[in-house]
């Protein structure tokens, strides 16, 4: 119908604050990347790359293990509560780390920052605010906030770090954290209760077992663990074809904006038409060719630039695709518990990434990584062959 074409004030008021939130939970992952290894050398402890490493990755870590309590809790207590609690325990970690004085009080920190697991609460929050139909289109905000935190991240940490050093950066991340509470209290709209919410919640097991759901999160793991690999030996490659370290954001803004631009058309197509499970598939297959392109036939920064657009395309596709497919498959009263499996195997896929890439990058270089790659989304491209085809319908 031609009303469903559009998403409504609600649904679009509701999916563009939320995408902020979600954009402000990886900006504190991604602001400190680009610096702090250099940082780190100044502090107590610094010298050692594992406990760099550990400040890097503790803030994944201890996301992943709380992202199925917060996700459960806010089936059981509501949305917006458990996500205000999630940004407070944020910017508390934030403060702690902007205050640190080496390397163990920062992992705490970080460590504090990552147990405001509020990533399968806020998308819960966006699935009870959109239509089946719009959700695609919402999740889709999801990607461009993360995106842009990225690439932004790239770009400006440098320069932020140099006026503000690394206490600045950490409580900068802070301060927006306790903005952001003010736009979930203030801006993201409140929701009717729906009847579908209070049916009866299903057991956990039935959740973390049930075969559809089951093939969406070895999907998500399999894509974040792809990311991972391939950006352990990408900034590598553009140095080795002669782009130096501080202009790699340059390639990536574009290619993410760019990305963001292609993937829209023929995912609204999708949606439309009921396509989605052609475009899941042909998405993961272009991820493959990226795997075998980058490895085999990147002799130039613009060639190796042109393979990671194709790679962002497929890669924002599915990003989209996968907790838009995840809620509509999900029990209504269980949407929360869904997301928190979903969003820790998402953690899960990037820890294994990074390790894996890291160790295969040392004994059998870039291209055992992309060969990696290349093989776990050809296992993907079969687990995911056995996906139904969602009809689009209307909102529950």
């Amino acid at each position: 119908m031609p009303h469903d074409d559009r998403m409504s004030p609600l649904e679009l008021r509701a999916s563009l604050a939320l995408s902020s939130i979600f954009g402000l939970r990886m900006l504190g992952l991604f602001l400190i990347l680009p610096v702090f290894a250099v940082h780190a050398r100044g502090l107590p402890g610094g010298e050692s790359t594992t406990l760099v490493g550990l400040a890097l990755g503790v803030y994944g870590l201890s996301q992943g293990l709380l992202q199925i309590p917060f996700g459960a809790a806010s089936d059981r207590f509501g949305r917006k509560p458990v996500i205000v609690i999630g940004l407070v325990i944020f910017a508390i970690g934030s403060v702690m780390a902007a205050l640190a004085n080496d390397v163990w009080e920062t992992i705490i920190g970080r460590a504090v920052q990552g147990a405001g697991a509020i990533s399968a609460a806020v998308t819960a929050y966006i699935a009870d605010a959109t239509r089946d139909e719009q959700r695609t289109k919402a999740m889709a905000m999801v990607g461009v906030a993360i995106g842009l935190t990225f690439a932004l991240s790239l770009i400006g940490a440098p320069p932020l770090y140099a006026h503000i050093g690394m206490s600045g950066l950490f409580m900068l991340i802070g301060v927006l954290c306790a903005m952001a509470v003010g736009v979930i209290v203030w801006v993201v709209p409140d929701l009717p209760v729906r009847a579908a919410t209070a049916s009866r919640a299903v057991p956990w097991q039935d959740i973390a077992l049930d075969p559809q759901l089951l093939r969406l999160n070895f999907g998500i793991f399999v894509l974040h663990a792809v990311q991972m690999a391939m950006f352990v030996v990408v900034p590598v490659l553009l140095v080795d074809l002669g782009l130096p370290l501080p202009q790699h954001g340059w390639v990536y803004l574009p290619v993410v904006l760019l990305s963001f631009a292609l993937m829209m058309p023929p995912l609204l197509a999708a949606e439309r038409r009921g396509r989605m499970r052609l475009l899941f598939m042909v998405s993961i297959a272009l991820l493959m060719a990226v795997q075998i392109g980058i490895g085999w036939i990147t002799h130039s920064v613009l060639a190796l630039a042109v393979w990671l657009l194709v790679f962002f395309v497929g890669f924002n596709v599915l990003e989209a695709s996968l907790p838009s497919l995840t809620t509509r498959l999900a029990p209504a009263a269980s949407k929360g518990l869904a997301l928190g499996v979903y969003n820790t195997t998402q953690s899960i896929g990037l820890f294994v990434g990074g390790a894996v890439g890291g160790w295969l990058a040392r004994h059998a270089g870039a291209g055992g990584v992309f060969a990696f790659g290349a093989l776990v989304l050809l296992l993907w491209l079969f687990v995911a062959s056995g996906m139904k085809e969602l009809p689009v319908t209307s909102d529950q």
